[in-house]
């Protein structure tokens, strides 16, 4: 039979080797200082921008390491919405959409505020609006219990399942929780960088509700990572990096909770994914200038919503190529409207052709600096 860490004796007094630890944690450390210099020295808008793009990863990534796909539209309006940015028309988001950007927001905007069972209890019953996971009810906004026998992490057809891990029985949770909440809102005898990532094995290895728990570990870290960091702003995405790493993660937290109390082998991982993280937000820092370029060397320019609206999806990372069926679907005109705002598009060198013609041409934005060195 599997012996799980949370049935050690000492559970959860965790250990780990500071010497393993010093060199990720001081580059993760210098990094995220770095980083964060970087973009407040930005101005306002610019960095808006920035946070508003990795917070937008943020919930849609955390939510694709469940295998849950959001619109990813709807989640940038719903978060612009609750920010109080300016990016134009906002789109309608769905509750479930709603409820996932509402937990990640109050769990890095309001980063310095105690956690407790009910705060907790309100995250969880936002991320199921409709007191099911799928079209399975379940219980939300309580700790599970054992109705449906013990809490499993399971992958594989029926009858040939593997049981990757099994979670303390629902008769501890409460002892359990009160122990972590307590650790968690107490001051850090740590690094509270070290704090974030031992947050997130705890809680997830604890395993509370009934689903969810992944992505609610991953808001827990987030919020440690804030409070670390000593802001709201975020400027990158540790749940976009765990989702390209995935099957490593998946390994390692498997790995730990069949192994002994000392942890240093997640706290190296977390420590290197974090600061591959920070790699990412380079790229959006890029992304951000890029697009602050492109209006500014179009500043003036005559361009309607629509126009706008496509224009910017395209400077955000536009998904396969741009056609006028597709800019139709996206502003929601007819065919022949959209063939008219892309071809005043290209008669001023905004966008260019990219395919030789007829029924298949498609569309990108021209260089800005090509076109207005």
């Amino acid at each position: 039979m599997v012996r799980y860490i949370h049935n050690l004796d000492g559970w959860p007094r965790f250990g780990w080797s500071n010497d393993a630890l010093a060199g990720p944690l001081a580059e993760a450390r210098h990094r995220q200082g770095r980083l964060i210099g970087r973009m407040e020295a930005l101005g306002f808008n610019l960095r808006a921008e920035a946070v508003l793009y990795t917070l937008t990863e943020d919930v849609v990534k955390s939510s694709e390491i469940e295998g849950e796909f959001l619109d990813k539209e709807q989640v940038r309006s719903s978060i612009a919405r609750r920010l109080g940015l300016d990016i134009g028309a906002l789109i309608a988001a769905d509750r479930h959409v709603e409820g996932v950007v509402e937990m990640m927001l109050d769990a890095t905007q309001n980063y310095e505020a105690a956690l407790s069972d009910d705060r907790l209890f309100a995250w969880h019953a936002a991320l199921f609006p409709t007191g099911r996971s799928g079209i399975t009810k379940i219980i939300v906004g309580a700790w599970r219990d054992e109705s449906s026998g013990p809490m499993q992490v399971v992958s594989g057809p029926m009858g040939r399942e593997r049981v990757h891990f099994e979670a303390p029985a629902a008769e501890r949770l409460a002892e359990n929780m009160a122990a972590f909440l307590s650790w968690f809102n107490g001051e850090a005898s740590h690094d509270p960088v070290l704090k974030a990532a031992i947050a997130h094995l705890w809680f997830v290895t604890i395993h509370p509700f009934e689903d969810g728990n992944g992505r609610i570990a991953r808001a827990i870290a987030d919020m440690a990572l804030a409070r670390s960091e000593g802001t709201a702003q975020r400027f990158y995405s540790m749940s976009a990096q765990i989702r390209q790493e995935r099957k490593d993660y998946y390994t390692i937290l498997e790995t730990t909770q069949k192994s002994d109390l000392d942890i240093t082998g997640w706290l190296h991982w977390f420590l290197g994914c974090l600061n591959r993280a920070f790699d990412g937000a380079e790229e959006i820092l890029a992304t951000v200038l890029h697009k602050a370029r492109f209006w500014e060397a179009h500043a003036g320019q005559p361009i309607s919503e629509r126009q706008r609206k496509v224009v910017n999806r395209l400077l955000d990372g536009f998904e396969g190529k741009l056609t006028s069926s597709k800019w139709a679907k996206l502003t929601q005109t007819s065919p022949d409207t959209a063939l008219r705002d892309i071809n005043d598009l290209v008669a001023r060198g905004i966008l260019v052709r990219e395919a030789s013609g007829g029924r298949s041409t498609s569309y990108c934005l021209a260089d800005v600096e090509e076109n207005h060195s």
